[in-house]
C-alpha cells in the first residue's frame, strides 16, 4: 500500500489462522486496511467472513499470524509487549459491543465511568466527563438508571458513551446494532456517524445490515477472510461473490 501518514490505524498483509492440520481455519488471508480520522469505516460480509477477527486484531485484542498492525504514531501494535498493548487499548481505543457489555449492578453513569477509573482519572474530572458524554449521546437524564431500566437502544448509547469517555482516537464497534430493531439500529448508526465526524475519531464498525451501509464513509468487504475491496466509498462497493 502507498505510504499515507494520515491514518490512525493500519493493517498490512493480515493473516489469522486458527487450529492446525486438517482443522486449520484461515480466518483472514492477506488483508490490508486503513482507518482515518473523521471517517466511519464499515466492515461488511456474511457470518464467518472474518469481520470480528479483523476488528479484534486491529483493536489489539488478538495478534495476526502474519502481517502487522500500525498505529498513526508509527508504532507497530502487533509487535508491542502485552503491557504496552493494554496501555494502547485503554488510552487510544474505545470499544462498543453487540451485547452492550454493561455491568448490571452499576448505574449508567457508573458504567460510563469505568474506563476513567482504570486510567486513575481524578474524581472531579471523572464526574465532569461522564456528564458530558451522557449528554452527547442524549442520556443526560438517565445517568442514575440501571441497565435493566433502559431500552436496548438506550443501553447501546451507554455503551457508546463508555467507549468515548476516555477521548479515544479510535472507535471499534463489532455488530453494535445486532440486538436492536431496525429503527433503533438506524438511530444508533446515525449517532455513531455524527460523533465520528464531530470528534474526528477513526471509527471501524462491522455489520451485515445493508441498510446501515449508506452511513459509511468507507466500506471494507470481506468474504472467506479475503478482502474484496480496499475501502471504497459506499457507492463504489461491489457485491460479495455468492
Amino acid at each position: 500500500m502507498a505510504e499515507d501518514t494520515t491514518y490512525l490505524l493500519r493493517g498490512e498483509g493480515l493473516h489469522r489462522t486458527f487450529g492446525h492440520g486438517a482443522a486449520e481455519v484461515h480466518a483472514l488471508v492477506g488483508v490490508d486496511v486503513e482507518v482515518h480520522p473523521g471517517e466511519l469505516t464499515v466492515v461488511r460480509g456474511p457470518s464467518g467472513s472474518g469481520k470480528t477477527t479483523l476488528l479484534n486484531i486491529l483493536g489489539g485484542l488478538d495478534r495476526p499470524t502474519q502481517g502487522r498492525v500500525l498505529l498513526g504514531d508509527g508504532r507497530v501494535l502487533s509487535e508491542l509487549k502485552e503491557a504496552e498493548v493494554l496501555a494502547v487499548r485503554r488510552q487510544m481505543v474505545g470499544y462498543i459491543f453487540q451485547s452492550f457489555g454493561l455491568v448490571p449492578v452499576l448505574s449508567a453513569a457508573e458504567n460510563v465511568e469505568v474506563p476513567l477509573r482504570l486510567l486513575n482519572t481524578p474524581t472531579k474530572d471523572r464526574a465532569r466527563r461522564v456528564e458530558q458524554v451522557l449528554d452527547m449521546v442524549g442520556l443526560a437524564k438517565h445517568g442514575r438508571q440501571r441497565p435493566y431500566e433502559l431500552s436496548g437502544g438506550q443501553q447501546q448509547r451507554v455503551g457508546i458513551a463508555r467507549a468515548l469517555v476516555a477521548e479515544p482516537d479510535i472507535l471499534i464497534a463489532d455488530e453494535p446494532t445486532g440486538q436492536l430493531d431496525s429503527d433503533t439500529a438506524a438511530t444508533v448508526m446515525d449517532l455513531l456517524a455524527r460523533l465520528t465526524h464531530e470528534q474526528g475519531i477513526a471509527a471501524l464498525v462491522s455489520t451485515h445490515d445493508p441498510l446501515l451501509m449508506k452511513r459509511a464513509d468507507r466500506l471494507v468487504e470481506l468474504h472467506d477472510g479475503r478482502l474484496l475491496n480496499g475501502g471504497a466509498a459506499p457507492e463504489e462497493a461491489i457485491e460479495p461473490a455468492r
